[in-house]
């Protein structure tokens, strides 16, 4: 059932106080949904090499858990590694005209967590600054048998759940989304290597002001003393101000890069491997950024975590991207639309591309014609129409999910 409605609610740019977060891809919550998602891809494309077919698996619960460090001015040494654990449910073998045929899942786990952890990080060592680890499970026998069912033809919901999407991004989510992809960006790593990965960004409007706080680790071996420190934490505030002042031009922004420092008494956000998880900060799949990327608790959002579900069967996933994919190409072709919000709903056992309901609300001017609820109803059946393909723009890595 597909569900068009004009709803009265101010949108949130118009909105007297607004609030947007988002954890990069140092933060510990970042690095459990980057590895979760990852092991995912190794798996499914471990299947579809072997078999032909992505099999069942959702391993969506990976742990992070903060070891301990000593950074210093020009060095510092990780004392006890960080330790990451790969949870969830994944199918451990498979019977064939020949036999059963048995899953290596802990070598495909373990290359999966370390090719993630060298492909985004430069001075956190998979070998020497982490312990990795997993209990993954076979997965109980109704939902296995349900993903079966579907493989060869529409998949069928693994679950009951809600993905979510909306469009468009306000001037501040565009801001601190960006300001964290800035910071994390090659160019900008090769200017000032001395930022690591670990980047929050938590952005606060109230009316026309802005006050965006921007967590930014440093590396202690790049970093020889206080002054360097300073001088590098006052070009990552000017870097992100002129970012501003493209981004959100409409708004006063001040910016206050590691708030925490205490300078006179010698504290200082110094990290030796780029992330906070170094020395005692914990990370879990799901806690961080919702699908698009931010989190916006003025926004719908969905509590599922993305990352780390497989990509066949799974609405905690599929739907996400989805509705976010259908979100967008209405605002896009529907040019006088001020904002849209799609939520989709599934059922255990049915075909994804017969959600229980797709709900859609639109804020505009004016009245919402027929003819507009057409269009806006034709996109939305076009995206559940082409629902499969979202398993290779995940596999590609082209639908964002955290």
């Amino acid at each position: 059932m597909i569900v068009v409605e004009k709803v009265d609610k101010t949108p949130v740019a118009k909105r007297l106080v607004e609030i947007v977060e988002r954890k990069g891809q140092g933060h510990p919550d970042y690095i459990a949904d980057g590895i979760s998602e990852w092991v995912s891809r190794y798996l499914s494309k471990f299947y579809m090499e072997q078999f032909g077919v992505i099999l069942h698996h959702n391993v969506d619960k990976t742990l992070v858990v903060g070891g301990q460090a000593t950074p210093r001015f020009g060095g510092g040494e990780v004392l006890q590694p960080i330790y990451i654990l790969v949870s969830g449910r994944a199918t451990y073998e498979v019977r064939t005209r020949d036999g059963v045929v048995k899953i290596p899942l802990g070598p495909v786990v373990i290359q999966a967590a370390r090719d993630w952890i060298k492909q985004h990080f430069r001075y956190l060592d998979p070998d020497v600054h982490t312990v990795i680890d997993y209990r993954i499970g076979q997965g109980s026998a109704d939902l296995v048998g349900i993903y079966d069912l579907g493989v060869k033809s529409v998949p069928l919901a693994n679950d009951t759940s809600v993905g979510v999407g909306y469009a468009p991004l306000t001037p501040l989510e565009d801001l601190v989304y960006k300001t964290e992809r800035l910071l994390n960006s090659r160019d900008f790593k090769a200017k000032y290597p001395e930022v690591g990965e670990d980047v929050k960004v938590m952005g606060v409007r109230v009316g026309k002001e802005v006050k965006l706080t921007v967590a930014a680790a440093m590396i202690s071996r790049l970093t020889k003393d206080k002054s360097h420190y300073l001088s590098v934490k006052e070009d990552v505030q000017r870097a992100v101000e002129d970012l501003a002042a493209k981004v959100a031009p409409e708004y006063g922004v001040e910016v206050t890069i590691n708030a925490a420092d205490k300078p006179e008494h010698g504290i200082f956000y110094l990290t030796v491997t780029g992330t906070s998880a170094e020395h005692g900060d914990d990370g879990m799949t799901g806690r961080g950024n919702r699908a698009n990327g931010l989190i916006t608790p003025m926004r719908s959002m969905s509590l599922e975590a993305a990352a780390g579900k497989n990509p066949v069967s799974h609405v905690g996933k599929i739907y996400n991207v989805v509705a976010q994919r259908i979100a967008d190409k209405i605002y896009k072709q529907l040019k006088e639309i001020t904002e849209v919000y799609v939520e989709i709903v599934s059922q255990i056992g049915k075909p994804i591309n017969e959600p229980k309901i797709l709900n859609i609300e639109i804020i505009k001017d004016g009245e919402l014609t027929s003819e507009i609820k057409n269009e806006v109803g034709a996109i939305a059946r076009e995206e559940l129409d082409r629902i499969t393909q979202i398993t290779d723009l995940v596999l590609r890595g082209e639908a964002s999910l955290y």
